[in-house]
């Protein structure tokens, strides 16, 4: 049986063809790059917060697209990825916790299937068996490698509630590979990840989201989903992996897009990602941050809405109201 491949909402968005890799190969080979900055590591790490914490929101930034999310008693994973290499390339940098420092984890999102956001060890290690929540034609495969843990495969604009938390698996603009075969066989996105509020308390409370881009170029759905969710008050969104600009751009978001659909969707705090652990395009972990820093400058964006982690950093909720007022 023919298997369905997956396309972006705009079709024109498609993977580089072959040509274009050996083109980009050739240009790389020219290009001398300072790999010396490095993000660094929190200096204060609060596993133990980590480990008693019930019901307060926390952000931690491991690494790459990483991050270990707590909300509504509920310790989430996104993407995870604690390899110590990425096919010929060493990682960058440690990550900000050992997966034996992190609690026991009850959910996993993985945003697509490429290596650097879906690594098998990584996925099997982590403590306890956690739900696995993927994207459509992803399933078998994670159902195979987890087989004790409960594995919901959604489509876009697909959602499901864990507990007191709601999962909403959006789109993105990108592509899927692992084999030689399987090209696109499973789709990609991003996830909202909400506090399940009742209808009568909502206008009381604020509830507390989180949007998790994946890997993305920029593209117009970012407005889609800011007006579908109107209340994002954390957006974490990939700024790395995009140079050469003519090769990645369809895939991975300049510095300067980033920030465009982070103003699309609406969100209250920008948590940059995907940068610093991995060097899996030209541009370096500085060249990143400098373009970031340089843009939201340019737009006059206030500093409080921009938070930059150091890998193990810990972000508790009510930071974005405390530091903006």
């Amino acid at each position: 049986m023919k298997q369905k491949r997956y396309r972006n909402l705009d079709p024109t968005a498609r993977p580089a063809n072959f040509g274009d890799l050996l083109r980009w190969q050739k240009e790389r080979f020219k290009k001398q790059k300072d790999m010396s900055f490095v993000v660094g590591q929190a200096p204060h790490k609060q596993q133990a917060l980590l480990h008693a914490n019930q019901d307060k929101l926390t952000i931690t930034w491991i690494g790459h697209s990483t991050f270990l999310i707590q909300l509504a008693g509920l310790t989430i994973v996104t993407d995870p990825v604690w390899a110590s290499r990425m096919g010929f390339s060493r990682r960058l940098e440690e990550p900000g916790l050992s997966l034996d420092e992190i609690p026991p984890v009850d959910i996993v999102l993985l945003s697509h299937s490429h290596y650097d956001h879906m690594d098998v060890p990584s996925l099997k290690k982590l403590k306890g068996t956690p739900a696995v929540l993927v994207p459509e034609g992803l399933g078998p495969k994670v159902r195979k490698l987890m087989q004790e843990n409960r594995v919901y495969e959604l489509s876009w604009w697909g959602q499901v509630r864990i507990g007191s938390v709601e999962f909403h698996f959006v789109p993105a603009q990108h592509w899927t590979k692992r084999t030689l075969t399987d090209t696109n066989t499973s789709h990609w996105g991003g996830w909202i990840i909400q506090r399940y509020m009742e209808p009568s308390t909502e206008t009381l409370h604020k509830p507390e989201s989180i949007y998790f881009a994946g890997d993305s170029g920029y593209f117009q759905g970012f407005r889609e989903i800011g007006e579908k969710f109107s209340d994002i008050t954390y957006a974490l969104m990939p700024i790395g992996a995009y140079e050469p600009e003519w090769f990645m751009g369809t895939q991975h978001m300049t510095p300067e897009e980033a920030i465009q659909a982070f103003v699309d969707i609406g969100a209250e705090v920008f948590i940059p990602m995907h940068y610093g652990a991995f060097y899996l395009a030209d541009d370096t972990t500085e060249e990143a941050l400098d373009r970031l820093l340089t843009e939201w400058r340019q737009r006059e964006l206030e500093d409080c809405h921009l938070q930059l982690l150091k890998h193990g950093e810990t972000l508790s909720s009510g930071y974005s109201e405390k530091n903006c007022n």
